[in-house]
């Protein structure tokens, strides 16, 4: 032994060897038995470290015996350095305990991607601690040492405590881990806490690290190769947590295990060079890292119970402020005359069946449409139970649509949410895990609950809608003149499809959140889109019924707007190639669109090409457009349309999805403002109740932006990074800015549906004749 430490001391610098007998008091026990290389080393541990320094080769083995006293709050770690390189003949180590068996060599060989090898030499490994039934017991251990090197190894041996081996809740304990060297704490259950969440974070973000949640049991998965074996597990660099429930822990006690990963792929990190030759090893440099964890009680079932009254409270209040709002305007007009004179001659009673062949229908059209000023009554000559039975179309449509999107993605997260459970995966769902409350077997239930305004306001504007409907069906019934030939023409089934498409806003997006990842963010967005287009026709219906698209025709354009939302969410991604293919697509959509807007569907593409219009309508005739209301909408939708895609092609952002909802987003609000500023000019005014619910939902937008741009999470970078992003709760330690971002843009949307139902009351008296189509 001594013979072994001057050649420990003569052969290395890096560390020191020998036995330190100053430190403490050991029993030595050396026998023979058959083989005479064979050495057995007894020690019991009452200090606080031991080291050990040996030289080893083919001819022998060393086995080291240990006894110690087992505490719950302390555990035992061995440490290994090779003082001579021993890459060609590693040196194992196995650590016999009494329910499990440790072994490992050294240099310890890690693979990282496309199985690149990393060696390390200096070992670190904490020891299971099996569970005991008194607070302190005495237990034995072995390490045995063996190598197949014929010309000797020399390594260093050191035993220790681990004095703070058991976390204490809200107590923040400082550690530092390496690939080799991993850090596994100990936490039990006090009495009455059910869930704790368990936090890690870092001044570091690189090197890339794990944390894992696993049972007390043996063996403790604690390598880069096998902590993804067993429990919760999740990668970070700055910020990770994971809530802990008592009841997936029989022992009401777990460990937190924290590992560093030989390479920052996972996280986000830089691709390292791949080895010339397969059995070449890569120097992993220096990947220590320091970390803090803390243990903290995660809410009570009050909290959970004050949510769900809070968020069902908000909502119901609207249905007791619109009954309110109802029961004034009955009141108010209840002694009014609501007996109409009979209808003689509607100014919309040129029906389609008055013309006897289509050459002369057309003809009419031509002349009606091509006038330099038109009225309501020139676009709505239809016959009013076809169109309305036209527009009912939109509602069975988007119903149907509902049913055949909704099943399977429902059946698809209930799936993600299965996977999470099972493997214990965390890196599947981008949540705020900062802020993530479960609730059976859903990982995040704050997430989906905060959804439900969508819903309940979906369903009270289809209330609304439908109590509408019924009162003018029974004006028309009695012959009302107003319900006959003033105002704009009444056709709801557009407001039925937009209930119905923020229903299924939310539903959709309760279920993105189920597990929100990369693959299923359309779930979240198909149907803004629709409710954007939807709103967008009928802006444009209101004073053009007759020629509004048809619900197939809509509902064409707009699964083309998802399937282009698919492929820029899956190629997308700095694809210069989708990026041109795209934008030259949208440029000539909008092209294609202004031309038919501003000629009021009469023109065919075959005989009148974008240029040959502008010179015929302006250039040949040295005049101005004869539409100037038109052009000055179209004009600008031109510019705001082609900036947004050179704005794409150029800066090719990665949330493909998000860019296409703001494109529908900009021309609808475009249009909006457009239409809100032609209904002034013609001399309209907007009604008082009409006016405060434009205000207010205004105002309950700005809010919602603010809280949706704050972003909490984000599918475009890796999970690690995702989690540098979370943030606590901050509304009844129970929301998260983006479920209030849910409240208000609920909230938004159905005051933006009121708006459109409501801005043009003022003309419910005035004849069509005299209402100005813009």
């Amino acid at each position: 032994l001594l013979d072994c430490q001057r050649k420990c001391k003569t052969k290395t610098k890096r560390v020191s060897c020998g036995i330190d007998f100053m430190l403490f008091s050991f029993l030595y026990l050396l026998f023979f038995t058959g083989n005479t290389e064979g050495v057995i080393l007894s020690f019991r541990l009452e200090f606080p470290d031991r080291s050990f320094c040996y030289c080893l080769s083919l001819e022998n083995q060393t086995i080291y015996a240990f006894n110690h006293t087992v505490s719950r709050n302390k555990g035992v770690r061995v440490t290994v350095d090779v003082l001579l390189n021993a890459s060609e003949s590693p040196i194992l180590f196995v650590v016999r305990q009494k329910q499990a068996v440790l072994s490992f060599q050294v240099p310890l060989i890690l693979r990282g991607l496309y199985q690149r090898k990393y060696p390390y030499n200096h070992i670190g490994r904490t020891l299971c601690q099996p569970p005991t039934v008194v607070a302190s017991e005495t237990q034995y251990f072995y390490v045995d040492v063996s190598t197949l090197s014929s010309l000797g190894t020399h390594y260093q041996l050191r035993v220790s405590r681990v004095e703070s081996f058991t976390l204490q809740t809200n107590k923040k304990f400082s550690f530092t881990a390496s690939p080799s060297q991993p850090q596994y704490f100990k936490y039990v259950f006090p009495e009455g806490e059910d869930t704790v969440i368990v936090k890690v974070t870092s001044d570091m973000n690189f090197p890339c690290s794990v944390m894992s949640i696993q049972d007390i049991q043996c063996p403790v998965y604690d390598l880069d190769n096998n902590v993804a074996f067993i429990g919760m597990y999740q990668t970070i660099t700055k910020k990770g947590a994971i809530t802990v429930q008592r009841k997936d822990f029989p022992l009401n006690s777990f460990y937190v295990v924290v590992v560093v990963k030989t390479e920052d792929e996972a996280c986000g990190g830089p691709l390292r060079y791949y080895p010339l030759r397969p059995d070449e090893l890569i120097d992993a440099g220096n990947r220590t890292k320091i970390l803090d964890v803390i243990v903290s009680p995660a809410i009570k079932t009050e909290v959970y119970v004050m949510g769900m009254l809070f968020c069902l409270g908000i909502f119901l209040s609207f249905y007791v402020l619109t009954l309110m709002v109802a029961c004034v305007h009955n009141k108010r007009y209840r002694s009014l005359d609501s007996a109409g004179r009979s209808r003689q001659e509607s100014l919309s009673s040129v029906e389609e069946d008055d013309y006897d062949t289509l050459d002369d229908i057309d003809s009419d059209k031509n002349i009606v449409r091509t006038k330099k000023y038109l009225c309501v009554s020139d676009l709505a000559r239809k016959d009013k139970r076809i169109l309305s039975k036209k527009y009912q179309i939109y509602f069975w449509n988007i119903a149907t649509i509902a049913v055949f999107y909704a099943l399977p993605v429902i059946q698809l997260v209930i799936t993600y949410q299965t996977v999470v459970n099972v493997t214990g995966n965390q890196d599947i769902c981008y949540y705020n895990f900062l802020c993530a409350h479960p609730l059976g077997a859903l990982s995040s239930f704050n997430n989906i609950l905060s959804n439900v305004g969508y819903v309940m306001l979906g369903l009270l504007f289809l209330l609304i809608v439908l109590k509408r409907d019924i009162t003018h069906n029974r004006a028309l019934v009695r012959n009302d003149i107003n319900a006959l030939e003033c105002g704009i023409p009444k056709h709801f089934g557009l407001f039925y499809a937009m209930g119905t498409a923020l229903m299924m806003e939310g539903l959709l997006s309760a279920c993105y959140h189920v597990c929100p990842n990369y693959t299923n963010f359309q779930f979240d967005t198909s149907f803004m889109y629709m409710i954007a287009g939807l709103c967008m026709l009928k802006l444009y219906q209101k004073r053009h019924p007759d020629i509004n698209a048809s619900a197939y025709t809509a509902y064409a354009c707009l699964a083309g707007v998802i399937f282009f939302s698919v492929l820029g969410v899956v190629f997308g991604k700095g694809n210069m190639v989708f990026w041109i293919v795209f934008s030259v697509i949208h440029i000539l959509a909008t092209l294609l669109l202004s031309t038919q807007l501003y000629y009021m569907g009469r023109w065919r593409l075959g005989r009148a090409l974008v240029v040959y219009i502008v010179y015929t309508d302006s250039i040949r005739q040295c005049s101005g457009p004869m539409y100037i209301d038109r052009m000055v909408l179209l004009v600008l939708g031109n510019i705001v349309n082609w900036s947004l895609a050179a704005y794409g092609l150029i800066k090719r952002p990665n949330d493909f999805a998000s860019y296409l909802l703001a494109i529908a987003i900009c021309n609808l609000l475009l249009y909006f403002a457009f239409y809100i500023i032609m209904k002034l000019r013609s001399g309209e005014r907007i009604k008082y109740l009409a006016l405060v619910i434009i205000l207010f939902t205004a105002v309950v937008w700005g809010f919602a932006l603010y809280f949706f741009f704050q972003g909490l999470s984000t599918w475009q970078k890796t999970p690690a990074e995702s989690r540098d992003h979370n943030r606590d709760c901050i509304l009844l330690s129970f929301f998260d800015d983006h479920d209030i971002w849910h409240f208000l843009s609920s909230i938004a949307m159905f005051g933006s549906f009121l708006v459109l139902l409501t801005m043009d009351d003022d003309l419910d008296t005035v004849q069509r004749d005299k209402i100005y189509v813009f």
